[in-house]
């Protein structure tokens, strides 16, 4: 019988439950029972829906408050000095936070910051990044694992526990003195401590994640894999380890993968379905097979017809006795339920599939391959159906984008042309200060965007308090010295969201929320028909914003491929298309907002890294396409019109060159996090257009002082001419409270003062 499979499922909550209940806790207003009591209705009603659904192996343990990456690190003692824990016994739930979000300063502390966050591996979902030494003491604090099995058995349902594996554990970490994986045999006798555990606790598999299998491994990590593995098998004989790789294929990497003393390999068919030979040729008689059919990572209907022909395939190799069906990753990235999804075009909704969904179409597949098609002739027709009900194409897109040329993706001048002729139209002080652009999201900006889509109150008066707003935020940037203010985006919802309403092609869903990090959460749009731009989106708000100061206002955009990456994008065209359809979108954008008198235009690119393929033999045509339309959304405007650029939370190593080929007059980071180390690829590279630098870390709610601003500030001088230098967060402050904001930015300034001050 084939076994229907699960690999994660989402955490949130159908509504969010998880954020309210996080951040009720982190105001003060519950209590740490209360909160574990949310978490634990919420893991039982995910069992509960999976059983239901009809899946055989349901996961657990794949549930955590903040993030699992942070989660795992907690429960192995690998925990940094300086955030509240003794070094021996469980991590305190303070602690975990701490690391997650930082300990703010007092007088008498300079507070201790968050942990490194950045993005998991290519999706929109960020982890914290383990610190580790050559100090560090693994110990089992916590057998999470175990307990979870327990926590499910007590309710009558045996699950498979979900484990990050001790190599991409190491792989995903950070060291200071030491490789990573030289940290490996002091951890491989916790991993094995954690296994006993999960055996004595009832499970009778584990799944054990090795998302690094499908990168380029560094030296040294195939004999990490045989070293780790052979110890894991012998720690419980009786113990099935299920080996879970996905967001990829295996390659050159499937030879030793295949001989591991594992009890079964998951591959993933939908990023990688042309490995299925090889894995089936490789991988010994004995090993299960988990075909990762359902694609969890896009909110489309499966093509079950295609589907069940691979899993067929895979039965007739001689593996029909030792097959799982699942999706080809957890179901993380994607929404709950379509259920509650009652305003979709109904063409559009009979096409989509969400977490719910995706488990009836992986157990749908199971019964397929076991009883044959006949079984689930129903199904296979209304899937059919669905792929066929794709929206007509717009001619007028497809005739634009045949008249691009080579010419619309370059500035006018190179860039030092450019730098003097803004230089002399906006007379900037050395190292400026801005901002990246929004301000705090506050509860009376929320409640007046609900009191609008209720009825109670209409657009023009909706519009009005928005202006306020936005006049007293330019008010306060100018009293405090902010060098180039930002509006503060009040009237938007969201930055892609707010676009994808007024672009034709996007559709939004009411609960159709992911987990970011921690209590964030996003709605991602949903691109199902060609995209253009019926009017313009931003420049009222910005020429507004403009008519309050003398000072140049930036405008904000959200560039064409973060735009992509961070939308559900359809799946009948290749993304490049779809990504210049967007990026001709917002060329016209731009081009309004330089006619309205708008000088300096942001277009926000955090997931150009994000969509970058995690194989570097595959990456020179993503970035070709991707840095292209960035120019061509970039490249309409003058000399003296200043482009900036924003990215947060990416390592820019192995793209910087690429980086440098956008040629944005400015570029802002985030570096608070890292400690500046993101900055040594722009010194090495010598990197040729002006750069700010983040040194205030807002994803954290502590305030740091202007002293530990200018530290970063003098340590980025250093590596980059204060000449093209800029001073600014790290990213948006949406996030955050006018109590951090206010303080923080008026540090931001003291500190570039100084330092001006101290360069000249």
């Amino acid at each position: 019988m084939t076994i229907a499979a699960n690999l994660g499922y989402p955490r949130i909550g159908p509504r969010r439950e998880l954020k309210t209940a996080l951040e009720s806790h982190w105001a003060g207003q519950t209590t740490e029972a209360e909160l574990l009591a949310s978490a634990e209705a919420l893991r039982a009603a995910s069992r509960a829906l999976q059983q239901g659904s009809g899946i055989n192996h349901i996961p657990s343990a794949d549930f955590a408050l903040y993030d699992h990456v942070l989660d795992t690190a907690c429960a192995l003692g690998a925990v940094p000095p300086g955030y509240g824990w003794s070094g021996e016994g469980p991590v305190p739930l303070a602690t975990h936070f701490a690391l997650a979000r930082g300990i703010p300063g007092t007088a008498g502390s300079p507070g201790a910051p968050a942990l490194e966050m950045t993005k998991w591996f290519d999706t929109n979902y960020h982890y914290l990044v383990p610190r580790l030494t050559a100090a560090t003491r693994f110990q089992l604090t916590t057998n999470r694992w175990a307990d979870a099995v327990r926590e499910g058995l007590a309710l009558g349902t045996r699950t498979r526990p979900v484990l990050l594996g001790p190599v991409s554990f190491l792989l995903l970490s950070k060291a200071e003195d030491v490789r990573p994986l030289e940290l490996l045999p002091a951890l491989l006798p916790v991993y094995a401590q954690v296994l006993r555990g999960i055996a004595q606790a009832g499970a009778s598999w584990v799944q054990i994640d090795e998302p690094c299998l499908v990168t380029d491994l560094p030296l040294g990590a195939e004999a990490a894999y045989a070293t780790a593995y052979r110890a894991l098998a012998e720690a419980a004989p009786g113990l099935d380890i299920l080996l879970a790789t996905y967001f990829g294929g295996l390659r050159e990497n499937l030879p030793f993968v295949a001989e591991l003393p594992v009890a079964g390999l998951h591959i993933d068919l939908v990023r990688a379905p042309g490995q299925l030979e090889d894995v089936l040729a490789a991988l010994p008689a004995d090993r299960w097979l988990s075909l990762g059919l359902v694609d969890g990572r896009n909110v489309w209907r499966t093509d079950l017809r295609r589907a069940l022909g691979l899993a067929q395939r895979a039965a007739a190799s001689g593996r029909a006795r030792r097959l799982m069906v699942a999706p080809s990753c957890a179901l993380l990235h994607v929404p709950h339920s379509l259920k509650l999804e009652t305003a979709l075009d109904p063409a559009l909704a009979r096409r989509l599939a969400f977490a719910q969904e995706k488990l009836a179409e992986v157990v749908c597949l199971a019964r397929g391959l076991d009883e044959g098609e006949a079984a689930i002739a129903p199904q296979l027709r209304a899937s059919d159906a669905a792929r066929a009900e794709a929206p007509p194409p717009d001619s007028a897109v497809a005739a634009r984008l045949a008249t691009l040329t080579p010419a619309m993706t370059q500035r006018q001048s190179p860039f030092a042309q450019r730098a003097a002729a803004q230089q002399a139209r906006f007379d900037l002080p050395p190292l400026p200060v801005t901002s990246i652009g929004s301000w705090p999201q506050t509860a009376e900006v929320r409640a007046l965007r609900a009191r609008l889509a209720r009825g109670e109150i209409d657009q023009a008066a909706h519009d009005a308090e928005m202006q306020r707003l936005t006049a007293e935020a330019v008010r306060w940037q100018e009293e405090i010295g902010v060098d180039v203010p930002v509006h503060g985006e009040f009237e938007r919802n969201d930055m892609v969201k707010y676009f994808g309403e007024q672009l034709a092609g996007y559709a939004f869903t009411k609960h159709g929320w992911v987990q970011s990090y921690g209590s964030r959460c996003v709605a991602p749009p949903i691109i199902w028909g060609d995209v253009s731009r019926p009017h313009p989106m931003t420049v009222r708000w910005s020429a507004f914003a403009q008519s309050l100061t003398s000072r140049p206002m930036k405008g904000m955009l959200t560039g064409p491929v973060t735009m992509l990456n961070w939308s559900f994008v359809r799946d009948d065209l290749p993304r490049e298309t779809v990504c210049r359809q967007i990026a001709l979108a917002i060329r016209d954008e731009v081009a309004d907002l330089e006619a309205a008198g708008i000088g300096m235009i942001q277009i926000d690119e955090p997931a150009l890294r994000e969509g970058l393929p995690l194989r570097q033999a595959d990456r020179a045509d993503y970035l070709r396409w991707a840095v292209e339309c960035f120019r061509l959304s970039a490249s309409v405007v003058g000399d003296a019109t200043q482009i900036h650029t924003h990215m947060c939370y990416s390592e820019f190593n192995d793209i910087i060159a690429e980086i440098a080929a956008m040629d944005a007059d400015v570029i802002s980071i985030e570096t608070a996090r890292s400690d500046m180390s993101l900055l040594a690829a722009f010194e090495s590279f010598a990197y040729p257009n002006a750069i700010g630098p983040g040194v205030w870390d807002i994803h954290s709610p502590r305030v740091p002082e202007a002293t530990e601003m200018l530290d970063l500030l003098r340590r980025a001088a250093r590596r980059v001419p204060a000449a093209r230098l800029w001073a600014n967060p790290d990213c948006g402050c949406k996030t955050r409270g006018w109590a951090e904001v206010r303080p923080a930015m008026a540090n931001l300034v003291a500190a570039a003062r100084t330092l001006r001050a101290e360069l000249a």
